[in-house]
């Protein structure tokens, strides 16, 4: 077993505070009216062993004195008919009590499934990287659903029950001593036997909610991989990979239920015994004509001898005190998972947000004749960084895509660099190509540039200005990045060509596709530019896919792009076509290529070889091939380099 599930569960004690504190700070009225409601129907359950001892007594008295029907009715109907309105009232409060609650809920979970989706834009690409995309959707499936059991379901049955407990005690405290104690023994037997198994059925209910975790990650994992399983015939390994871990599922899950499946029972048990020890230590009493002692007797005048109008009610009691008891203990495992799911979720909320120092950001500018730069409030097509100084002066610099990077070094992981001393300059307007095999760094050094991740020692610059002084949001948006993975996000075509500029027209879009060498495919599409796409874009080919990714880049306009193994999922022919397009796209534009096929490099101002994270060769595809080093032997001897 994982040794991560060795032990008791250690959850966090502040979880269950945290969590009622945001529901108050969240709904300030409704909770306490919610409270309200629940202390109402509580004192209302306790009610009938106070009427009924009323009643047992008038008619114990009536029979001794031998008073009629008649005249007992007169004392009994009015109480009959007063619980009967008690009962009423609770009703229609507990109608409103559940309304309120799932109110309260949905309205709980909504805000928050939001605050972690707005937690999650926020955090670094390092965090996507390291954790399984299936692991974290289960917070927002699982984790959040037994957020909605707690809230819903075992906070208020856990107050109610818990009134119950302490108003019952308080009446048969009032009613008798002796019988009090009898009920409390029993109590102490059930307490202990809770902790014993309650805390192992906890333990289990941690554990399955990690289960569940790992068990999503794989299924989404098999499902977005479906066709590489197939085509390696690894259907084999992959069921063992998930029957291991849906083992250890149902392992979690048969401890967990089979603790809590014993536990009721037993308690049940023990109240049915307490319920018949009550009966028979009653009846003894009463025949040995004990004094009763309680507050009843001394409000009554004196202490007398028990009698069968304290015994009987006091049976109902016993066994309402024990159901809640029994009712608080089952809560337990409810509360042991909502507190692993709370904190899994709360995980997710307090993650530490990508680090942004940046102060420099990107403005609409206006440049006059004499070359002066000035902020625009409208769009002018033209942009600049602005620049504040700490002496309250203000620059503003064009942008224009002049990036360098100055003897870079970079680890993902501490001590295990993986770049040394990278030092490239790309001018505006040039074209500066990457090559080399896979690992060799050609993604991370753009990684850099996008400041998905940051250096460890050197600088990087654009347009002059040290890149960690820039925003990111407006680093991000001067750059266009067209990856060898296309993501598609359900939605229109045009939609998707869109992202890469929210508020650009019809028209541009179009022109963007057409740029792209897509116009044509999209128009074949049986609703052309509208028709629907799901499921990342799965009714195109691989091909279709990475001509809208490029169009979506085109029409986002930026002065320096990125592409990353952009053609590589097209055919030669259509790369001819592309080629064009991208050609197009490329002129005044600060680029940055990564390819294989050494074809598409041919035309770049430098070609960069890059081997185990150092660039042993630089210059242009003729003086790389006259210095027949690593890229002469790499064209020479194919045009791919895989």
């Amino acid at each position: 077993m994982n040794k991560q599930f060795k032990g008791r569960p250690k959850i966090n004690k502040g979880t269950i505070s945290r969590l009622l504190k945001m529901l108050i700070k969240a709904y300030p009225r409704l909770v306490p009216a919610i409270i309200v409601c629940i202390v109402i129907t509580s004192v209302t359950a306790t009610l009938p062993a106070i009427f009924q001892q009323k009643i047992i007594t008038i008619i114990t008295d009536s029979v001794q004195n031998k008073i009629g029907w008649a005249e007992a009715s007169k004392l009994i109907v009015p109480k009959v008919v007063t619980l009967g309105c008690f009962y009423l009232l609770s009703l229609v409060v507990v109608i409103f009590q559940y309304q309120m609650l799932a109110y309260l809920t949905q309205g709980f979970l909504n805000k928050m499934r939001r605050e972690m989706f707005d937690k999650m834009q926020n955090l670094p690409i390092r965090f996507f990287d390291t954790n399984k995309h299936g692991d974290i959707m289960s917070r927002y499936t699982n984790d959040i659903d037994t957020m909605r059991q707690l809230i819903s379901q075992t906070l208020p049955a856990l107050l109610q029950s818990g009134i119950i407990i302490v108003a019952v005690l308080g009446i048969m405290l009032y009613y008798s001593l002796w019988l009090t104690l009898v009920v409390c023994a029993g109590v102490v037997g059930m307490l202990f036997i809770t902790r014993r198994i309650g805390g192992g059925s906890a333990r289990y209910f941690v554990r399955q909610q990690k289960s569940v975790g790992r068990s999503e990650a794989l299924i989404q994992e098999m499902m977005n991989g479906q066709k590489v399983v197939k085509v390696f015939n690894h259907e084999d390994r992959s069921r063992e990979d998930f029957e291991k871990l849906n083992e250890e599922l149902r392992n979690d899950n048969f401890k967990a239920n089979a603790y809590a499946n014993i536990l009721g029972p037993i308690i049940n048990n023990i109240g049915n015994i307490l319920y018949a020890s009550i009966a028979l230590i009653g009846g003894a009493l009463i025949l040995l004509k004990t004094p009763n002692v309680g507050v009843y007797a001394i409000v009554q005048g004196g202490v007398s001898a028990l009698a069968i109008a304290t015994v009987v009610p006091f049976l109902n009691m016993a066994k309402q005190f024990t159901g809640n008891v029994n009712s608080v203990a089952q809560q337990v495992n409810s509360i042991a998972m909502a507190l692993a799911g709370a904190e899994r979720v709360f995980g997710l909320i307090d993650m530490a947000p990508e680090a942004d120092e940046g102060y420099v950001t990107l403005v609409n500018a206006v440049i006059d004749e004499a070359g002066n730069v000035t902020e625009s409030e409208k769009q002018t097509g033209t942009w600049a960084w602005k620049h504040p100084h700490h002496d309250g002066t203000v620059s503003y610099k064009k942008l224009e895509g002049d990036v360098r990077m100055e003897e870079v070094d970079f680890a993902y992981e501490e001590g295990k660099t993986v770049l040394h001393d990278i030092s490239l300059y790309a001018k505006p307007g040039q074209k500066v190509a990457f090559v080399g095999a896979t690992g060799a760094g050609k993604t991370t050094i753009t990684n850099l540039l996008n400041r998905f991740y940051d250096i460890e020692d050197g600088k990087i610059r654009y347009d002059g200005i040290n890149i960690n002084k820039i925003k990111k949001n407006d680093l991000r948006r001067s750059l266009g990045l067209v990856l060898q993975d296309t993501n598609l996000f359900t939605g229109t075509v045009i939609d998707n060509i869109r992202y890469g500029k929210l508020d650009a027209t019809d028209e541009e879009c179009v022109e963007a596709a057409k740029l792209a060498g897509a116009d044509e495919f999209i128009t074949r599409l049986p609703d052309g530019y509208n028709t629907m796409l799901t499921s990342n874009g799965d009714n195109l080919s691989q091909g279709q896919r990475q001509l809208l990714a490029i169009a979506r880049a085109a029409v986002a306009n930026p002065p320096v792009m990125i592409l990353d193994e952009a053609t590589s999922s097209i055919d030669t022919h259509t790369e001819q076509i592309v080629q064009k397009g991208m050609d197009k796209l490329m002129e005044g534009r600060t680029v940055f290529v990564i390819a294989h096929r050494l074809s598409t490099v041919k035309n770049s101002n430098v070609i960069m070889v890059l081997e185990h994270g150092r660039i042993i060769e630089r210059g242009t595809h003729e003086q790389l091939l006259d210095q027949k080093g690593q890229y002469y032997q790499l064209y020479t001897g194919a045009f791919e380099l895989e």
